[in-house]
């Protein structure tokens, strides 16, 4: 309990309640313990922009809203994958506008005004995203300002509240897009073309080379001779460290078992579903009928519409259709057979943000009984908080007491009451850790929600069958016992294909043809490198054993890890160099590319139309390329080490032309302009070391 309390001391309440929960179950060690804290907000969150933490909460409710505005752009409430991939995009990039790119563009000496804001809404200068809105169009397909006014004069007697969400979305739309213009307008007039750059390019562009050339490639076998030294690896990776970015990876193998159930497997599912389905009507004790008899256990969570789609899509579309009660039909999906019913109907928030006093000790009672009435007369929350709670570390947005917005999903244990508690009217909770005098500050608009029972049979395959498989995958994690080197055994004795997956990401759900495997990427990412799971069950139908071969960590890739890499390209460097040299020595006063070309026992190729700017394609080596385009004429030149081998050339003419204009010079540097207007963001992102978490809840 010492590290417990450091917990509380370090961390507050908020956090040592939730961590506390382990305690109770299992004793870990404290190393482990004091880790875990340190990684808590992080787990939680769905990112970090500029140092600022976005909490999952946060960003729920803002794909909520993103969600809702969606829903009245199309006028349907159904988004398929890909829509919301792009709703929880939208939201993503609005906290990116918020905490970065705005606060950078403001501080270039960039503003948006009121005055600007309302001109690009209803003014003069009508934003396109204003201009560009269905909605305010008129009967022959036109923008009309008129509609616009008519709009914003609705929003005071909407009572949904949706006109002014959508409203607002539009202004701060028109409000983001207004920095962005003029912050890329910025960098687009100081990326200017001079006339000096134009004509270099003109020229460079219209100059042909039409030149012979003889090329000994670098031998394959690799030189005992050359040595690249670890200094020289520890000097490139020092210099070139951008170089070596990467995101967090696993690097995994895995062995799969699938099972399939029979005909007569999904006959007696069914059968057994149909059995259950009376008794699930009718019973008065669902928690102990489901923990017998279904695969979704009893739940106290209160679902809103949409939520239950992940389940079965028609079981929310029963639920919250036109059935305030009763009991669903029984409804089936890939060999799962589901029904429903609905035990209660209440309109409850999302969330409430929430704040409290702890108390402990003896006569707390009474203390807070006595809290509740001076709050009630106008004390000072934070006054109070200072003078009697033992809890002076909460503190959310830099209110002493404060704990923060608590949802279902992110609540502290005893709090759950504050979801349905009237808001700005303190009470007292008890909880294991003291008496609360807790007050609900604020809440999210109440919705309709529902407590729902489920109950859920999967069609599987028989007994025998599975035990069978299950049995194979058994086999492999007993004789791995957690251990790589185990498992690498195991996997030759049992014969059994061991597939490799290197470089997987936290946004990895897909293992071959297997989706929905995030469970498997999640346990990757929670173990060490030489760890072997147990049994990892997919979609019921999928046994994983996994095996971490290795980590590697987001940021720039340690030494150890890119060193062989280095070492490679060093040496090919040093190769080409040796290559060149060897060529210089064979061909050592000779002055005739012909008899050069027998000399090496190759033969002469031919480039009619060389030119520096266009490499003429791919394949021509750059170094080789830019050698002809200085080089006399005439005269036999190199050995040049390029990348693929020695170049020893010819240039036999040298052409200006004029099919390159400035136009194409003005167009190219346009082109240059927009991909560098378009890395300002990410550029600015990497920058700021933006955290993208999203793939490990979505």
């Amino acid at each position: 309990m010492a590290v417990l309390e450091k917990i509380r001391v370090k961390f507050g309440l908020a956090a040592s309640i939730i961590i506390a929960l382990g305690l109770l179950s299992f004793i870990i060690d404290p190393s482990e313990l004091l880790s875990a804290v340190n990684n808590m907000s992080s787990k939680n969150d769905v990112g970090e922009i500029a140092g600022k933490a976005i909490p999952y909460t946060d960003f729920s409710e803002s794909a909520d809203k993103y969600s809702r505005i969606s829903e009245i752009v199309s006028g349907t409430s159904s988004h398929t994958e890909q829509e919301q991939e792009q709703i929880r995009n939208s939201a993503w990039q609005s906290f990116i506008d918020k905490y970065l790119f705005i606060k950078n563009a403001k501080a270039a000496g960039i503003n948006v005004g009121d005055d600007e804001v309302v001109n690009l809404t209803t003014g003069d200068m009508v934003s396109p995203i204003i201009s560009q809105q269905p909605l305010f169009y008129d009967e022959s397909g036109k923008f009309s300002p008129e509609r616009v006014s008519q709009f914003v004069q609705n929003i005071a007697t909407d009572q949904t509240g949706d006109l002014k969400l959508f409203w607002n979305w539009l202004q701060t739309s028109v409000y983001t897009e207004a920095f962005y213009d003029k912050y890329f307008s910025l960098f687009s007039a100081s990326n200017f073309q001079t006339p000096l750059m134009k004509n270099r390019l003109v020229e460079e562009s219209n100059t042909t080379n039409d030149v012979d050339f003889v090329m000994v490639p670098i031998p394959f076998e690799r030189d005992t001779t050359i040595v690249v030294t670890k200094d020289e690896i520890r000097d490139y990776y020092k210099n070139h460290k951008d170089f070596f970015r990467q995101s967090a990876s696993r690097d995994i193998e895995y062995v799969v078992f699938e099972v399939k159930p029979s005909d007569a497997d999904i006959a007696a599912a069914e059968a057994g579903m149909n059995e259950a389905y009376e008794e699930f009507k009718a019973t008065d004790n669902l928690k102990t009928f489901l923990s017998r008899n279904s695969e979704s256990s009893y739940s106290t969570y209160w679902y809103k519409a949409g939520d239950l789609v992940p389940v079965n899509k028609e079981i929310d579309e029963f639920v919250f259709g036109n059935n305030p009660a009763g009991t669903s039909p029984i409804y089936t999906a890939n060999n799962v057979y589901y029904a429903a019913r609905v035990m209660d109907t209440k309109m409850i928030p999302d969330s409430a943000y929430v704040r409290h006093i702890l108390l402990q000790g003896e006569g707390v009672d009474k203390i807070a009984d006595s809290l509740v009435t001076v709050l009630a007369k106008g004390e000072n929350f934070t006054n109070l908080v200072s003078e009697y709670s033992a809890d002076k570390n909460s503190a959310y947005d830099g209110e002493l007491g404060c704990i923060g917005w608590l949802t279902q999903n992110y609540m502290i244990p005893g709090f759950e009451s504050v979801i349905t508690a009237n808001t700005g009217k303190p009470f007292v909770l008890k909880t294991q850790y003291g008496t609360h005098v807790v007050e609900v500050v604020k809440k999210t608009a109440p919705i309709q929600k529902k407590q729902v029972a489920i109950l859920s049979k999967t069609a599987l395959a028989s007994k025998e069958t599975f035990n069978d498989y299950y049995s194979q995958a058994n086999r492999l994690a007993t004789l791995s016992a957690g251990k790589l080197e185990n498992y690498k055994k195991a996997v030759d004795s049992l014969g059994v294909y061991s597939h490799t997956m290197p470089g997987i990401t936290e946004a990895t759900s897909s293992y071959g043809a297997i989706d929905h495997a995030k469970e498997v990427t999640r346990w990757a990412f929670d173990n060490k490198p030489g760890k072997v799971s147990n049994i990892i069950t997919v979609d019921n139908n999928y046994f994983f054993v996994v095996a971490v071969d290795g980590a590697h960590k987001e940021g720039i890739a340690p030494l150890q890890e890119v060193a062989t890499n280095i070492s490679d390209r060093l040496y090919a460097d040093k190769a080409s160099v040796k290559n060149a040299e060897r060529v210089a020595e064979k061909i050592a006063g000779l002055t005739d590319l012909e008899t050069i070309a027998d000399t090496l026992h190759t033969t002469i190729s031919n480039i009619p139309a060389l030119t520096f700017s266009s490499l003429q394609g791919q394949t021509t080596d750059p170094r080789f390329a830019g050698a002809v385009s200085v080089a006399p004429l005439n005269e036999v030149c190199g050995p040049v080490p390029g990348i693929v081998g020695a170049y020893v050339f010819r240039v036999n003419g040298r052409d200006t032309g004029t099919f390159f204009t400035e136009e194409d010079a003005k167009n190219m540097a346009d082109r240059y302009q927009t991909y560098d207007t378009q890395m300002l963001l990410p550029v600015m992102m990497q920058d700021a070391d933006v955290k993208d978490n999203r793939a490990r809840f979505f």
